[in-house]
This record gives structure tokens, sequence and C-alpha cells, in this order.
């Protein structure tokens, strides 16, 4: 084909056309046959385009009847040049048969497909022949309607994005002539939705239906200029609106709210339509109980009002008017008024976010008084105040954004006078729920820097009085709470400076998932030169091979982020090396002159105690050397010798090392063992054993027996997604090897020390595992298990809760009969508020005691009702909404239970 000549074009096409009989080929030769038209289509065009009539005619009826995915992708790429290039006047019913006979696509590949044609590579290649000429559009529409009303969940959401695809080609004379049918279709898709995902669809074509029609309009029109399509969808959208708490206001809204990010002229009519609408009817003293919904509709209208300026706005000046201005002071009027009625306060705190973080919307003055309205909320004490405390303090959050003096001279002086001077006694829980609350809003609201100063002005001021005695008032005599309340202040400090801190490792984190995900679907060939590049910088230093661009970054900068003595900034950018190294395939070598040394290197400087390091930079680099040791551990086996002989006795069985230390060498152990495991590596079992040497060790037990679940606790590192080297049955094995040593253990009463790292090693691997691999040792492990809920460990405890409540779900859920009366002890033990400080056990346990009388014979219970309704009626007043809700249901179905 490379040395044919132009003459020759003519002869070789007659030539297929007149001999070659494409249905009686096997795939390869058709294929063949498709890849020489598509050489002579890019190498000989203009030739071909000669042609035109003698050429599509023939070649519409070699094609004709294509089936292998192979070759409908070379097909798709020839017909989308001649139906953009080439004249098909009189071939567009025969062109429009061989191309919409494959939609939609139904393909679905193979197991281990070697060829790695996807179903979508080749509803890309067919929706790209779709749209490629507006001749197609009066054929392809009925099509679209057909495929769209009685089709699949899939076969819908492929005919709504083909169709959003094509509307701009197919035009806006089109698009107006059918629109009723179309929107008749699409309002049927967001009214009765079969899924959320499809709803979706249907709301993204919709609007691109829209901006085809009214793409034309320009922005300075009036309201009346609207006229078709988008009034009579408004008008039958608002006429849903009127009963605000009907179901289908909800898909009416959403529509509403994707024609603000249409085109300018359809979004200002539709807020010209919808909001005074709204505010109408919120006014109106029939709708009284309607209010709340009416607020909710209102606050998705602002939101998408809001975002509609932020995606029409393409340069920094003023000219581009707010959408909401003429109803600004309407709208903050009835939102404000909503503030002070409990059941409306949620939706109006909702309203008020999306105006104020509207841009150039709401003035100085009116965020002043936004954020004194929000401050008695604050003050409030009822239960409804203490839900509603989290979306008003992320409006305060967004406030101080915009106007930070607000928030220091209004809210912080109000939290600050609440703030209680002195420790609350044992005895009072309200008020120390109280302190913790105020303390989780400061935490919340301090951020911007210039609130952080004051925050930690205020609390080091009010931790120096109450640590450091004074002359005119002594020292109480009961220290604990005054201790308690300290190290709540000093929790306070700790967590919103953690929080500073996170947000620009989020940042870190977020760009690593993006690039985890492209990696991960990128071919090992692309993903080799990738690596290549990436080693260079992160090894050598040598950035321009990853840095090149318009941002390239200048040569003269140092570049070493595994250098100890390296800054934050550079060692936290490990974070970006592992994303994208974990999502590596199996057959990827690493640039590296030895696998086994670079594993240690690293590994030594996770552990590196250096001042410029954080957990996520440990962990990060833990999950890499996993996932390389997963996929190649047959090159690393010094690496993995070391660690069994020169790491283990060094950095983990060494008592002279601190705690510290040990316990911090225990996470890599486990992410190793746990890569070694995955892949049924020979030595697995060695890593996993050596642990039970640590029961009796007081500093490092209690990490050693909580190993055990983390080994064989699924996770997002060790993924086929990921390539990661993964045998069946891995879990099973692991199991049935460990489990019955550690249930002997647990029941060996001669070493209380290590039959309590037995308990905790058997908690943690039992929450860890599914319900199978251990239902069958359920009558011995229901003793165990109960001992579990008195361990000191909050966590612990509630997944030995959960494990009875997974057991509970499952065909036999009477074994645990005999045991009843325990377990009700036990869990009204956990429930009570006085017995356990933490809300997430207290839950469960009474989400455990609740499923008893369904599970649980009554005569077995019946001696306990008594007690456990007099308890229950305790946990009614637990200080955490949460908690008394779950209490309200087990009490009812306690009350219930009967013989």
């Amino acid at each position: 084909m490379p040395s044919s000549t132009s003459e020759d074009v003519p002869s070789i096409l007659d030539a297929i056309f007149t001999h070659v009989k494409m249905k009686g080929l096997v795939q390869s030769v058709r294929f063949f046959v498709f890849t020489i038209i598509d050489t002579l289509m890019a190498r000989h065009r203009q030739v071909i385009k000669d042609m035109n009539d003698s050429f599509l005619g023939r070649y519409i009826a070699l094609v004709d009847g294509e089936k292998d995915p192979r070759n409908l992708l070379v097909a798709f790429a020839i017909d989308r040049v001649l139906l953009i290039e080439f004249d098909i006047n009189n071939f567009i019913e025969s062109l429009f048969n061989i191309t919409f006979c494959y939609f939609p696509i139904t393909f679905r590949p193979p197991p281990n497909d070697p060829y790695g044609i996807t179903t979508d590579d080749l509803r890309q290649a067919l929706r790209k022949c779709l749209n490629s000429t507006p001749a197609f559009g009066p054929l392809a529409i009925p099509v679209f309607l057909e495929k769209l009303a009685a089709g699949s969940p899939t076969t819908k959401r492929d005919t709504l994005e083909s169709m959003s695809v094509c509307f701009p080609v197919y035009g806006s004379a089109l698009a107006r002539s059918h629109a009723r049918k179309l929107w008749n279709s699409l309002k049927l898709e967001i009214f009765q939705p079969t899924d959320s995902i499809t709803e979706e669809f249907a709301l993204k074509t919709t609007q691109d239906l829209v901006k085809t029609i009214y793409t034309s309009q320009t922005a300075d029109g009036t309201d009346n200029d609207i006229e078709g399509l988008a009034r009579d969808a408004c008008e039958e959208c608002i006429a849903i609106l009127r009963e605000p708490e009907k179901s289908q206001a909800k898909p009416a809204i959403k529509i509403l709210c994707a024609f603000m990010s249409t085109t300018p002229s359809v979004s200002r009519y539709t807020v010209a339509q919808t909001a005074p609408y709204l505010v109408k009817l919120y006014a109106h003293p029939d709708n009284d109980a309607a209010r709340p919904s009416i607020l909710l509709l209102l606050s998705d209208l602002i939101a998408a009002a809001r975002d509609s300026m932020a995606a029409n706005k393409v340069d920094d000046s003023d000219s581009l008017e707010t959408p909401l201005s003429p109803y600004k002071d309407e709208i903050l009027s009835i939102v404000s008024s909503a503030l002070k009625v409990s059941s409306s306060r949620d939706p109006a705190l909702a309203c008020l976010l999306g105006l104020v973080s509207t841009e150039k919307l709401v003035s100085d003055e009116e965020l002043g008084f936004i954020v004194h309205s929000v401050d008695e909320i604050l003050l409030e004490e009822s239960d409804e105040a203490e839900e509603t405390n989290a979306p008003a303090l992320q409006l305060l959050v967004t406030i101080s954004q915009k106007a930070v003096h607000h928030i220091k001279e209004q809210t912080l002086p109000l939290l600050f006078s609440m703030l209680p001077e002195d420790a609350p006694a044992r005895d009072a829980a309200l008020d120390r729920a109280r302190a913790w609350r105020i303390l989780s809003a400061l935490n919340t609201v301090c951020r911007p820097l210039e609130l952080f100063e004051t925050l930690v002005i205020r609390l080091t001021t009010r931790l120096d009085l109450l640590c450091v005695p004074s002359e005119t008032v002594p020292l109480p005599a009961d220290r604990e709470p005054r201790v308690a309340y300290a190290h709540s202040i000093l929790i306070t400090l700790h967590q919103t400076l953690l929080a500073k801190t996170f947000q620009s490792l989020h940042l870190l984190r977020t760009a690593g998932q993006t690039i985890g995900t492209v990696v991960q679907n990128t071919a090992a060939q692309r993903q080799d030169s990738f690596i290549q590049a990436l080693f260079a910088a992160y090894i050598d230093g040598d950035i321009n091979r990853i840095a090149e661009g318009y941002h390239r970054l200048p040569t003269t900068n140092s570049f070493s982020p595994l250098n100890d003595l390296s800054p934050l900034q550079q060692r936290n950018l490990v974070i970006l090396m592992a994303s994208a190294v974990v999502p590596l395939h199996k057959e990827i070598q690493l640039p590296v002159s030895d696998l086994s040394v670079f594993l240690g290197n690293i590994l030594t400087w996770s552990l590196a105690e250096v001042e410029a390091v954080v957990d996520l930079q440990r962990e990060s680099t833990w999950k890499m050397i996993s996932a390389i040791l997963n996929k190649r551990h047959a090159d690393a086996s010094f690496f993995i010798e070391n660690m069994l002989h020169e790491f283990w006795p060094r950095h983990i069985a060494d008592t002279s090392a601190s705690a510290e230390s040990r316990n911090r060498a225990i996470r890599p152990w486990v992410w190793i063992s746990k890569a070694l495991l995955v892949c049924n590596h020979a030595q697995a079992s060695q890593f996993a054993d050596v642990m039970f040497l640590l029961f009796d060790d007081e500093d490092i037990k209690w990490n050693a027996a909580k190993s055990f679940g983390d080994i064989v606790r699924t996770d997002t590192i060790l993924t086929k997604q990921n390539h990661a080297s993964i045998k069946m049955l891995y879990a099973q094995r692991f199991v049935g090897r460990t489990l019955p040593r550690i249930i002997d253990g647990a029941k060996d009463p001669s070493e209380p020390g290590k039959q309590l790292s037995y308990l905790v090693a058997l908690t943690s691997l039992i929450s860890s595992i599914p319900k199978a691999l251990y239902f069958h040792e359920m009558a011995t492990l229901i003793p165990l298990l109960v001992r579990g809920l008195d361990l000191p460990d909050h966590d612990i405890r509630c997944q030995v809760i959960d494990t009875f409540l997974a057991v509970a779900e499952g065909d036999s859920p009477d074994i645990v009969s005999d045991h009843a009366p325990s377990l009700i002890t036990t869990m009204l033990k956990n429930s009570s508020v006085e017995n356990m400080p933490s809300v997430k056990v207290r839950v469960s346990a009474l989400r455990y005691l609740g499923v008893l009388p369904s599970i649980v014979r009554y005569d077995v219970l019946h001696p306990l009702k008594a007690t456990v309704l007099k308890q229950l009626a305790v946990s009614l007043d637990d200080p955490k909404r949460a908690v008394r809700k779950e209490a309200v249901d087990a009490r009812t179905k306690w009350f219930k239970s009967s013989g």
C-alpha cells in the first residue's frame, strides 16, 4: 500500500468491490479489507472523493452486515469521513441504515479479552458517526424516541447521551420542529425515572435540547422573547409547584434548575417566572404546612442560579448581571422569618447559603444581618437547634471567606461567652455536651488565619485559668472534670490546626486520586514510559520529563522528595508518586537497579524521625510498597528475607526501642503481610505468625493483636482495578489457619495478659471477614465476643456489636438465645451515657437491643423485659439525638414483644 499511486486507487477499489465477498470471509481477512480502504482513504482521499457516487454505493454494499467489533471500529472511522467530507445527498438513507443499525451498542467484551475493545469504545466511535451530518436528523429523531421509550436503563442512557451530542449538529430548526415530541419523552424519564442516573442523563439532554433551540437568541432580550419549548415547559413545571409537598415537585424544580444552565435568555426567564412564584406561594397563609417544602425548592433554584452565573462568567468584568438580583430582598425577607421556625430552619439556611455564595449578590451590611440571625440559632439549647448547628456553621464558614470581620465581631464573642470558664461538674452531662458543642463550633469556624489567632489566644488563656493554681481560687478536690475540660480544649486546638494542614493535603489526595484513575486505565506500554519519567524525577531529580509545557518548572529548582532533609512540601509529593505506582500493570518493571534496595530505602525514609513528616506521607509510602511487592515479589526476595531477619528484630521485637516507633513499624509490616497474603506467597504465613510473639508485650500487644483484622481486611489498594495479583480463597486459607489458634488462645486462662491479646485479635479478625467464614464457629465465638464488649477500646466494642448485628440478619439468628441474658446485660451497659462515652457504641448497642425481640424467643426475654424497658427509658434522655432515636425504636419493639 505505501507504494501505490493515485492512479492505482480506482483499480484497487474496483477489484475489491468486484471480487471480495465479505460475508464469506473470516474476520481477519475482512479486517484486512477494511484496513486497505482506511489506508487509501488516509493517503488518497481526494481521488476517492472524485469517485464519490461510484465509491459510496459499492462501499455501502460491501460493509453491510459487519458484526465483529474489531472491524466495526475501522468501519466507523471510515463512515465518519464519508459523512463529513463526501457528497452524500444520494445515499443519506443507505448510510443511515449502515450506521444506525448498530444503535444502541449492545456488545459486551468477553472476560480477559486480549483485544481490549470495550463497549464504550464502540459507543464513542458510533456516536461520532451519528453526529457527523445534519442530514441524519429527520431520520434519527424517530429512532431515538423509539429506543428511549422501549429500552433498558442502559439503552436509555446511551440514547440520551447520543441525543445530547447530536442535537447541536442536527440544528435548531429540526430541534424546534420536534421539540414537543422530544419534551414528552424526556419529561417521562425525569418525572418517572427508572433510576437516578437515567434521570440525570435526561436532565442533561433536556438542557442540550433547549440550548440548541435558543442558542441564537441574545442575552439582552426581554422575558417575552421566550416562546416555544422553554415557555411551555416552565409553565408546566410551575403549575406542578402549586403543590410543593407532592413528589412531583422535586423533578419539576430539577427541570427548572436545568434550564438555568442553558442560555442567558432562558436562564433569566426561568428565574423571572419561578422565584416570584415561590415567594408568593410561601407568603400565602394557606401554605403554612408546606413552607419547608417551598423553601427547599427555592434553595435548589438559588443554587442553580449561582452555578449558572459562575458557568457564564468569561472574564473578570462586572457586566454579568446576577439573575436573582431583582428578587433578593423578597427572598431575604421570607428566609429571615423562616429561621425563627424550627421546621423551616434547615431549608432557610440552605437558601441563605446559596445567596451568600453567589458572587456580588449580598451586600456587606446584609451579610452582617445574616450572621446576627444565625448567631441567634447558636444561642438556642433545644434539640432542633442542636441538629441545625452543622448547616448554620457551614453558612458562617462561607461568610468568613467573604467578610471575616462579621464572624470576628459577632460570632466569636458569642461563642466564647457561652463557653464555661470552669469545668462542668462530673454529673453535669448536659453542661459537658454543651461545652463540647461550642468547642466543636469554634473548631469549624476558626480556620481562617485571623480567626485562628483569636482562637489560640482565648483558649490558651482559658487553659491557664484551668491548669495554673490561683491564690484566690483553690483547685477543687475532684480534679478529673477540670483535666477532662482542659483536654477538650487542647483537642480543639489540635483539630483546628490539623484541619488547616489538611486543606493542602486534601488537594494532594484529590490530585493523587485523579492520577491513579488515569494510570489505572492506561495501557501497559504508556504506563512504562510514564513511570520512567516519574522515577527520573523522584529518584534522580530530573523533573523536565514530567514538568513540560506552559507551566514548566525552572531547572534551577532542587527536587528530592525522598531526601530526609527535604521540606515538608516536597516530602508530601510522595503521595502523588504512590498514587501513580499503585495501579501499574504487573509486567511493568520499575526503573531501579535493585528493587529490594529501593523498597528498603523508601521504607526507611517513611519511618525516619524528622519534623517534616505527616501520617499521609507514611501511609502512602506503605501502600506503594505493598502494591509493588504484591506484583513483583519474585524480584524482591532479598527485601522479604530482610524484613523477617533484620527489620523485625530491630524495629518491632526490640524492647529497648520506644513504644511509639515500634507501634509505627507494625503498620508497614501489616501492609507487607497483606501484599504477600493476597498473592498466596509462600512466606505470607511467617509474617502473620510472628505477630503472636508480641501478645505478651505490654507496649505493642494491642496493635499487634488488631493487625490480624487489618491483614485480611479488603482495601482499595490491592484490587483487580489496580492490577494486583489476587489469588482465589486467600482469605479462607488465612482464616482457616489463624482462627482456631486465636480461639484457643482466647479460651486459655493460664496467661491473662496474652488471653486479652487473643481476644482483641479475635474481635478484629471477625469484624474484617465475611460472616460465612466464621459462622460455623458462632457457638464457640459468642461467649468470647461478649467478653470483647468489656474491652476498653470503643472501636472494638462497636465492631463486636456490628458482628452480632450481622449474625442476626442470617438464616439462624436464634443461635444467640442461650446467651441472651448476658448479651442484654452487656448491651444495656454499653447503651448508657454514664458507662459509655462513645455515641457510636451507644447507638449500636441500642440497635442490637431493638433486634433481639425479633430473633430470640419471648420466653427467654420475658424475665428481662422490665429491666430492659426501665433502662431504655433512661436512654430516652441521652444528650445525643441519634441515641434517643434508637432508644425509642428499641423500646417500642420491646413493648410490642409478647408471647
